[in-house]
């Protein structure tokens, strides 16, 4: 049956493939071999798999070759990308900082202005009011003036009418006229007098007035320095609460711990001068100014804050950050990985004193700084430490060495940053730094 069947598959496959001899000679015979149909099909068949085969393995070699090639690619545009972006970065934080100094020099001049406008303002009431005396003295002696004319009038009538009963007609005559010049030169003196004291107070009603307008412009100019002020206020105090919002800080407690710290007062008082007239417009100047001066110290008490906090690197050399703070494997990171060589310098990123210096289970050589404000720093699987329990450091001094001590896979640092005992995200920290240093 078999026997059969390979027949027929020789008669159908011999159209195509007619059957071969293959002659085999020697010296003494000459024997041949059949290629059978079926038989070259096999060997046409095996021949098609093996050549079938190689093209798959040098395709397969190709595309290895190809997808290597992308993955680099691929890398180094990743690479390009983040480098770019970090100088973008610096950028913003290289303008930010030119923005926060000129702001802080267009600050102290407008408060220069105020401080000289102030002193115009105050010596332009002065004036006025010595100019109101002076007004109200010549009123007085014009009213003087006036009395003692009418008291020469009333004189000059009675001796007029004493003349005439006691002495001739003639006599009484000459007397009179006598009489009546004197109270002309009287009245003409009077007059003269008046005259220059109605000028005095023309003059002094018009440079009152001048001073008024003066005044006004002063006040007018003080409101838009105020303005300038409160604005540029504003806008140094609002970056700085956001930045102490984003790092988990209690901005409140924060400051009132600052001003606690920094509360001193003295020196010799002096009794203050207060204007006669009550003048509202300097009264309102003064409440803004005390305004803008309660915002001055709240900037300069979050300047304070900010010197005490953990803000610095506390890797300077070249790093990649090799885990986030989260998650991580079913648990909770509760810092920040940053990889790099075995013995890459450590650095404290604050003020502040050492707390623990050893080795600690899962973290291998671990250093902890109490920080002011309630903030603790860790720094943990080190090489080597560098500083010693009780021992106060500052921002950016040398703690020790990078490692890998402890529950780790390879050299990095593990960084934490605690808020009242409580982790926080070291990130905030990092990037709330860019716009301090």
């Amino acid at each position: 049956m078999p026997h059969r069947i390979a027949n027929r598959l020789n008669s159908a496959l011999e159209r195509w493939l007619p059957e071969q001899r293959l002659f085999l000679k020697s010296e003494t015979s000459t024997r041949f071999v059949r290629l059978r149909p079926m038989t070259q099909a096999a060997a046409l068949g095996g021949t098609a798999i093996v050549l079938s085969w190689s093209i798959v393995a040098s395709s397969v070699l190709v595309i290895d070759a190809v997808g290597a090639g992308s993955s680099r690619e691929q890398a180094a545009r990743t690479q390009a990308a983040l480098e770019s972006r970090l100088n973008t970065l610096s950028q913003e934080r290289d303008t930010r900082a030119a923005e926060a100094a000129a702001a802080q020099e267009r600050f102290a001049v407008a408060l220069d202005q105020v401080s000289q406008m102030q002193s115009q303002l105050l010596a332009a009431e002065e004036r006025k009011r010595e100019l109101e005396t002076g007004l109200g003295v010549v009123q007085a002696s014009l009213h003087d003036a006036l009395v003692d004319r009418d008291k020469a009038r009333k004189l000059a009538a009675a001796t007029t009418e004493q003349a005439a009963e006691a002495q001739p007609q003639a006599a009484r005559a000459e007397e009179f006229s006598v009489a009546l010049d004197i109270l002309s030169d009287e009245l003409a003196s009077t007059a003269v007098e008046r005259q220059l004291a109605e000028r005095r107070a023309t003059d002094a009603s018009r440079k009152a007035e001048e001073m008024a307008v003066e005044r006004d412009q002063l006040v007018a100019r003080t409101d838009e320095i105020f303005a300038q002020l409160e604005d540029a206020v504003e806008l140094s105090v609002k970056p700085l609460d956001e930045m102490i919002r984003n790092v988990g800080v209690d901005s409140d407690k924060l400051l009132e711990t600052v001003r606690e710290g920094y509360s001193g007062q003295g020196g010799p008082l002096t009794p203050m001068g207060y204007s006669t007239r009550g003048n509202a417009a300097i009264s309102e100047s003064e409440a803004r100014a005390k305004e803008i001066v309660v915002s001055l110290d709240k900037v300069n008490r979050y300047r304070i804050a900010v010197s005490r906090l953990p803000l610095a690197m506390p890797v300077k050399s070249a790093f990649r950050y090799s885990s986030g703070f989260g998650p991580r494997w079913g648990r909770k990171h509760q810092g920040l990985d940053m990889a790099g060589p075995v013995g890459t310098p450590i650095f404290a990123t604050g003020d502040g004193v050492v707390t623990f210096a050893g080795w600690q289970r899962g973290y291998g050589n671990l250093i902890k700084i109490e920080h002011e404000l309630g903030t603790e720093t860790r720094y943990a699987h080190l090489s080597k430490i560098r500083v010693k329990a009780g021992q106060k450091v500052s921002r950016n001094s040398q703690i020790g060495d990078m490692g890998n001590t402890g529950r780790s896979t390879g050299s990095h640092l593990h960084y934490e940053v605690r808020v009242n005992g409580q982790a926080v995200n070291p990130m905030s920290f990092i990037k709330a730094a860019e716009n301090v240093f």
